[in-house]
């Protein structure tokens, strides 16, 4: 029985694309890049319910399999808007040099560490390997520093790259020798059942973090400013929606739906994140502070301002046309 969850789960997760409901022709087309998750709530609600449909939007979610393919994808051109760790924009414009602005927040990373039965303590993965999405970016920072804590340093343990959460999910089901790993709802409560132990939250580990995040190329933000606005009013009408107590029932329904999930799991997801979301999709500022320094801590160099990586004015715009 779980077997089969994880094998829906995971398909579900990398399907490519989640096509825009009643698309017209004459809708102004956006490809959003997302890792597969329950933070994709709002944009689901924001499909389903018609929020972008009725700005003149037609938006394909598509789920990208790691950071790499969403990076390049956004830096290419093949997708407008990439909704991820908001470490990965850091990366775009730090390591890659490509011009990106943050122009929405998301959530806190929703983030739990999780690792085989046997592991009674962090102190217990010396010696072995964890896997994580790419090995200089994101959750993987989140991982390295909560083993920190615990007196590990990065040549205590080995680190694989396998992808997205849903590959970490596969690698450690499969071979008991990946003892950890950084997972989100739904693939962590997936995990749990099939017998992986949660060694706690990111959130309660490390302090305000900013998770997920979107970005765009600056020079499109600029080019596309009333259609990044319109996108935006949407997906905060999207989070209000599934935030209303009273459509509780249909958000859980829009898991189950996109994520193809059980009921029960779904229901988990919802409640053990929704307080990890930042209201209407609002930047936490000491969470973006604490993203940047846990960069620097593992790569090097000096934190630099938030400001460099951040354009609020599509945000604050669209939050005064809601």
């Amino acid at each position: 029985m779980m077997k089969g969850l994880l094998a829906a789960a995971f398909a579900a997760g990398f399907a490519f694309a989640i096509q825009p409901h009643n698309a017209r022709a004459e809708d102004t087309k956006l490809a959003v890049i997302v890792f597969p998750g329950v933070q994709n709530l709002p944009m689901f609600a924001a499909q389903a319910k018609g929020f972008y449909a009725k700005r003149g939007l037609s938006v394909d979610l598509k789920f990208t399999p790691n950071s790499n393919e969403l990076r390049n994808g956004l830096a290419e051109g093949r997708y407008q808007i990439a909704h991820s760790a908001i470490d990965n924009a850091f990366a775009l414009k730090d390591k890659a040099n490509v011009d990106i602005a943050v122009v929405i927040g998301g959530d806190n990373s929703l983030n739990h560490l999780m690792v085989q039965p046997d592991i009674k303590s962090l102190a217990d993965i010396k010696g072995k390997t964890v896997v994580v999405d790419a090995i200089n970016t994101a959750y993987a920072f989140q991982l390295y520093e909560m083993l920190r804590q615990k007196g590990l340093t990065k040549g205590d343990y080995e680190v694989k790259a396998v992808g997205a959460t849903g590959f970490r999910l596969d690698a450690m089901t499969k071979d008991k020798a990946m003892v950890a790993a950084i997972m989100n709802p739904p693939f962590s409560i997936l995990g749990e059942k099939a017998g992986l132990k949660d060694m706690g939250t990111a959130s309660a580990a490390l302090g305000a973090y900013q998770g997920t995040a979107a970005f765009v190329l600056r020079s499109w933000g600029k080019a596309n400013a009333d259609t990044l606005v319109k996108y935006l009013e949407a997906y905060v009408e999207g989070w209000r929606w599934c935030f209303d107590s009273k459509n509780k029932a249909e958000a859980i329904k829009l898991l189950v739906e996109r994520l193809k999930l059980p009921e029960d799991i779904a229901t988990l997801s919802y409640d053990s994140t929704r307080d990890g979301f930042n209201r209407d999709g609002a930047i936490d500022m000491e969470g973006v502070k604490n993203a940047l320094k846990l960069r620097a801590q593992f790569e090097g160099g000096t934190p630099a301002a938030a400001e460099k990586y951040l354009d609020l004015s599509y945000y604050q715009k669209a939050l005064a046309g809601l």
